[in-house]
């Protein structure tokens, strides 16, 4: 009896986690973010906003209790280097959608308390100027499931 539960529980635990959020119009989806390598005091997490509303919206700020502070960051060419830079927000159209995603815009998770394991579901708050605030859940994912990040420096 437990075999049969246990893939069920499983199948149901890994859909809770990447299920979509939403909060007024914006509605989140594929959340991940990419587990520590070695002792790092930061990580990042990443996800696709979809605005389904008639105006324009923006997420002003995020949290995790993983990490000591947060920021919006993205990426910027800086002659040969690509560098990380804080944004004030992140502005989701409406009807569309933004690509938080490796080598763009992402929410910077500063001062990790821990390590960041692959497996694990770390809690994200997400603030909006105009949907509010939600809690997304981000599975974190070896650096083998995604994508390599291309060169930078903070």
């Amino acid at each position: 009896m437990l075999r049969s539960v246990l893939p069920a529980v499983a199948a149901l635990a890994f859909l809770t986690a990447t299920a979509a959020a939403a909060a007024g119009d914006i509605t989140v989806s594929d959340p991940f973010a990419r587990a520590s390598a070695g002792m790092a005091t930061v990580g990042a997490a990443f996800m696709t906003l979809k605005n389904t509303g008639s105006a324009g919206d923006s997420l002003v700020s995020a949290s995790s209790p993983v990490a000591a502070k947060t920021e919006l960051h993205t990426h910027v060419k800086d002659g040969e280097i690509m560098r990380m830079r804080e944004v004030p927000s992140i502005d989701v159209p409406a009807g569309g959608s933004v690509a938080l995603q490796p080598g763009g815009l992402h929410v910077m998770l500063i001062g990790l308390k821990a390590p960041l394991k692959q497996g694990e579901v770390v809690p994200l708050t997400l603030t909006f100027a105009k949907a509010g605030t939600m809690t997304v859940e981000v599975p974190v994912k070896s650096a083998a499931e995604m994508a390599p990040m291309p060169g930078h420096q903070h």
